[in-house]
């Protein structure tokens, strides 16, 4: 089954176009038949759905957003950074400022897979955030473990 996996470095252009992996674009036409994105600013990072998985998402929230209105706030900030970016001929997305200010990206960004979505950081916000990762990676254990991963 195909999902977003792994990490790959680019550079954003002058424009803010980012090239999208390759192996991210084959994911998005065998699994997910188009190449139509929608992006948003989450916690420290851009998330980049197939339409398919960001409706999954909204419906999550639309069930959630009635019974909290703290969670509202989370809603609100997701979604009005939402933007539908489809790739070009050449296999990029236009970032918008907008979004790329938000997370404070500028040039370097690394992109990681997350399985049904991928994200799109700064380079030294996700050098930064892997190595406290690495750091704490014992925290993380019992979860693996309950997972049978360990």
């Amino acid at each position: 089954m195909q999902r977003f996996r792994s990490h790959s470095e680019h550079a954003l252009d002058p424009k803010g176009r980012l090239n999208i992996p390759s192996r991210f674009r084959e994911v998005l036409r065998e699994r997910y038949n188009s190449e139509d994105l929608i992006v948003t600013h989450w916690d420290k990072c851009l998330r980049a759905y197939p339409v398919a998985e960001w409706e999954a998402v909204e419906e999550k929230m639309m069930s959630k957003a009635e019974y909290s209105a703290n969670f509202n706030k989370a809603v609100r900030y997701i979604t009005a950074g939402v933007t539908e970016c489809q790739v070009d001929k050449q296999g990029r997305i236009l970032l918008p400022q907008t979004l790329r200010n938000s997370m404070k990206i500028d040039k370097e960004v690394a992109v990681i897979g997350m399985l049904k979505h991928f994200e799109i950081w700064d380079k030294k916000t996700w050098d930064d955030e892997a190595g406290e990762t690495l750091e704490n990676f014992d925290d993380f254990k019992s979860d693996l473990a309950n997972l049978g991963i360990l």
